[in-house]
């Protein structure tokens, strides 16, 4: 794949994820200057998510028909609609519809995007590269959103923090996606695969009859669980420590910039990696991590247990997505994409909750040691997933 149009699309998804991220951070903020409750801002956040558990496999089936611009097209569109009328209209059913529509439109356009990488990758070895370096956008982004639009609600209102602020930064989160479609609209389409005719038409669950996919959406989601768990339990367990909150967030930037740097770094070393290796190592670890992480009381061990936790769950995501792209049909990445953003999504907006019950219950450091068992559970399969153990050599090749 070419150097230019890859960095287009990682120029893309920057654009379009921001929006996401730095709306993500204003909406609730404006809930709460609002007069709303923590139980609203908690179900307004739960709406970046949820859009995209519904939306995903519809999303991967239309992208699976339509390839990449004209996806991306009615996401920018509808990130732009979303989060626009936050601007004119700065009120709680309002900021309700900019989640709904950043968060959808963003799951959308990452299928589109990811489908477009893995089919024109040649070679496992390409594979690994392109989506570590995809994997580095949403990395960026995380940052970008959020850091520029609390810089506009601070400074850009008469009084700090007023509405006027809040307008302004959404305005500037309504025009980025406009620069994900500049960066787009110049990468060549890729000609659509011939899906054989059929009597019965697929379905979803079709994916998850072959064995290998089954695996892969096990360890997928016991990983994502990991995130989910970690940026769940750190706050707690440092506020329980008597941690300022600036020291917490320093142990959660930690966790993120060691995620980003082994993305960054990995393309550099694709042709000796191998994804069943390095999924299965990063499992192995995060167990050992989330076993001793409980009893590292000072900032600087618990620092260093998020740095360790950041390379090993940085690096899984390039090589699923790599893996994914081998093991299923040419002409179903894209439901096989939606099928995976589906998992995720589902699982960040149940786990939390279901870490919240059992950490009041038992105490936080019993989910990670449960989450760590679980995850160390599924090294195995994790392994399972080397090429020999696809039938007729299935997963060797792109």
């Amino acid at each position: 794949m070419k150097g230019k149009e890859l960095t287009r699309l990682v120029a893309g998804q920057v654009c379009l994820h921001a929006t996401m991220a730095g709306s993500r951070m204003a909406a609730p903020l404006l809930a709460l200057h609002l007069g709303y409750s923590a139980l609203a801002v908690g179900v307004l956040l739960a709406l970046f998510s949820l859009t995209q558990v519904f939306l995903a496999l519809p999303a991967g089936r239309f992208v699976d028909r339509h390839g990449l611009k004209l996806p991306v097209r009615l996401a920018v569109l509808a990130a732009i609609v979303g989060v626009g009328l936050s601007v004119a209209f700065p009120v709680f059913p309002v900021l309700c519809v900019t989640a709904l529509c950043s968060g959808g439109a963003t799951g959308a356009a990452s299928i589109a995007l990811q489908r477009h990488v893995g089919r024109a990758a040649e070679g496992a070895t390409e594979l690994k590269r392109v989506f570590s370096w995809l994997a580095i956008g949403p990395a960026i982004s995380n940052f970008l959103g959020p850091f520029t639009a609390g810089l506009l609600i601070d400074h850009a209102g008469t009084v700090a923090g007023d509405v006027t602020g809040y307008r302004v930064a959404f305005f500037l989160m309504a025009l980025l996606p406009l620069g994900a479609w500049f960066a787009v609209r110049s990468v060549s389409e890729l000609a659509q695969v011939a899906v054989p005719l059929k009597t019965q038409p697929t379905r979803v669950w079709d994916l998850l009859h072959e064995p290998l996919m089954r695996r892969l959406m096990l360890v997928n989601w016991c990983l994502s669980s990991c995130w989910d768990v970690h940026t769940f339990v750190v706050p707690v367990i440092g506020h329980e420590r008597g941690l300022s909150a600036s020291v917490i967030g320093s142990i959660l930037g930690a966790f993120a910039i060691a995620a980003a740097v082994v993305r960054v770094a990995m393309p550099l070393f694709a042709a000796k990696l191998h994804e069943y290796v390095v999924v299965t190592a990063a499992m192995v670890l995060t167990a050992i991590m989330f076993a001793v992480y409980p009893f590292m009381e000072s900032p600087l061990a618990m620092g260093a247990c998020s740095v360790i936790l950041g390379l090993a769950l940085g690096s899984v995501q390039p090589m699923i997505m790599s893996t994914l792209h081998q093991i299923t049909p040419a002409a179903r990445h894209g439901e096989a994409l939606g099928l995976r953003l589906m998992a995720i999504n589902a699982s960040s907006v149940l786990m939390p909750m279901l870490f919240g019950t059992v950490g009041a219950v038992v105490g936080v450091s019993v989910v990670f040691w449960t989450v760590g068992a679980v995850v160390g559970a599924g090294a195995r399969p994790a392994w399972l997933l080397r090429p020999q153990a696809a039938p007729h050599g299935k997963a060797s090749g792109h």
